[in-house]
């Protein structure tokens, strides 16, 4: 019998500090015209003392558990994608993994940046398909502002905290469920997004530095085509689509991917203005709100796609 991999359930979490636009302008020079303007941010969650990429990554678990109606000993791994982990190593799914009692079955990190989420959602649904676990939880949790120069002004006012996760399981139910993944990444463009650091070559952690115009440009061409290889190579066309997710990192890249798509951005998921860039936590964060405010429904199709630094890029396609 056919093994189909099904969301169960999702959740997520945000941290209760909000550092606002009008915040940023006592901070560096800027303004919330132009942060608005060019990247349609007006706020972002950012992690108080004591708060580290595991507790965002737990609370948002805890809710992705408890809405699959599953308990904690029916789960068969944790994968967590993150570029800011508590620490080098362990890593933060066994943190997740202790926190909430699981089995002691597989749990390991996934690093992809901004398109982490897609890529771990894609490995777990690979150890579903062939019989190696029957249920997952995938999240995908940051700290980005950790990873800030706060004097640098084209990336400060880019990113936030948060978390999202899913439990992803098997079901013989074969009108739902992840129909394809499509995973790609390109080296030769390692440059465009990076850290100025890390753990073999400068002992930290680094901040992050990003030419701008050059990722809008990969990031529009890549992400329109990599839709479009996960709509056709399901039979599919841009009309079917109910719900596109998309990583949430500036407005005007999500607007310029459905416009090439020809996709109304009545449904498009946006978050950005709210959460700004959580890099590999933004998909299921939105995921998640789009799921508890009742627009996404069981059986819409849902397309999943995110580019980040490496480059990597990647899409899911799945019936709810």
């Amino acid at each position: 019998m056919s093994i189909q991999s099904i969301i169960k359930g999702t959740g997520s979490y945000l941290p209760s500090k909000i550092l606002t636009n009008a915040d940023l302008e006592k901070m560096v020079d800027t303004s919330d015209e132009w942060i608005v303007q060019r990247t349609g941010i007006k706020q972002r969650h950012i992690v108080s003392e004591g708060e580290t990429t595991s507790t965002l990554a737990i609370e948002a678990a805890k809710q992705a558990l408890d809405a699959s109606g599953l308990e904690a000993s029916e789960i068969d791994g944790v994968i967590v994608a993150t570029t800011t982990p508590d620490l080098t190593f362990p890593s933060v799914a066994v943190h997740v993994q202790a926190a909430l009692g699981l089995p002691s079955k597989m749990a390991f990190d996934v690093q992809a940046v901004c398109t982490g989420f897609v890529y771990a959602l894609s490995t777990a649904h690979s150890f579903l398909q062939t019989g190696m676990a029957k249920n997952i939880l995938v999240i995908g949790a940051e700290s980005m502002s950790t990873l800030l120069n706060w004097d640098d002004r084209t990336t400060c006012v880019l990113f936030g905290d948060g978390a999202g996760a899913v439990v992803l399981g098997e079901s013989h139910d074969t009108s739902r469920g992840i129909l394809s993944t499509h995973l790609y990444a390109d080296g030769t463009h390692k440059d465009i997004l990076c850290t100025t650091g890390g753990v073999s070559k400068t002992q930290t952690a680094g901040t992050i530095q990003m030419q701008g115009r050059d990722m809008f440009k990969q990031a529009v061409t890549l992400m329109h085509n990599v839709v479009e290889e996960a709509l056709s190579t399901n039979g599919l066309t841009d009309a079917d689509l109910d719900w596109l997710v998309p990583h949430q990192a500036n407005i005007r890249i999500i607007s310029a991917t459905a416009d090439k798509l020809g996709l109304s951005m009545d449904k498009v998921v946006v978050t950005v203005a709210d959460h700004g860039n959580t890099s590999a936590a933004s998909i299921p964060l939105a995921l998640d709100q789009a799921v508890r405010d009742g627009r996404i429904q069981d059986n819409q199709l849902i397309l999943l796609e995110a580019l980040g630094g490496g480059l990597t890029w990647g899409a899911a396609l799945l019936r709810f």
